[in-house]
């Protein structure tokens, strides 16, 4: 009898009892040392993404105008859902990159509401290309992999690099508020200056 159809006929029947029964998989890995040193994960996945900007030099806030994401996610299962986990996951690190930052002063939060914490809303949204790269992981279900905090992982890092390639300006703190990005501008100019002063 196939088992389908035995379970019908115990859901059916006026004298069946429940029938449970459980598996668990622990794919091989490898706990980290004292070092931090380990393998903890059976697989792992990978993700690359360029960022395309806009910078008002005038006043240094950034737009992020394009997100081009390429991931490697096994195999795709669901394509629908795995784009808007990687949609969502970009625009949770663009607030990272971008505009959320928690303020403690002597141990209280000094922004504790939206309005002075600022997240992402729709219209600061960028467009996003998204890529999958299908690996057939052996180890995930059906060969696919994790895809949680990769698309939010790589943001931060992008936007950076694409605000020095616009400005030639590296910003090493976040969130890139118009704050930072203008007095990094302005400290690059008025050394520029004085280097030029002293050469003359």
């Amino acid at each position: 009898m196939s088992l389908a159809k035995l379970m019908r006929s115990l859901h059916f029947s006026d004298k069946a009892e429940l029938v449970t029964t459980t598996f668990y998989y622990e794919p091989p890995s490898k706990h980290q040392d004292k070092q931090f040193k380990g393998d903890v994960s059976a697989a792992y996945a990978w993700a690359t993404q360029v960022v395309e900007v806009e910078v008002d030099t005038l006043t240094g806030i950034v737009r992020i105008v394009k997100v081009t994401a390429a991931h490697d996610v096994g195999r795709v299962l669901n394509r629908t859902g795995i784009e808007g986990q990687i949609e969502g996951g970009i625009v949770m690190g663009q607030g990272y990159a971008m505009t959320e930052e928690l303020m403690v002063e002597n141990g209280r939060v000094r922004n504790p509401g939206f309005r002075d914490y600022k997240l992402i809303t729709a219209p600061e949204i960028p467009e996003m290309d998204v890529h999958f790269i299908e690996t057939m992981d052996g180890e995930g279900p059906q060969g696919a992999k994790g895809v949680g905090e990769a698309p939010a992982i790589c943001i931060a890092a992008a936007t950076a690099n694409a605000i020095e390639n616009a400005t030639g300006v590296r910003l090493r703190e976040l969130p890139f508020t118009p704050e930072k990005v203008y007095r990094a501008m302005k400290a690059a100019r008025d050394t520029g200056a004085a280097t030029q002063a002293k050469a003359a």
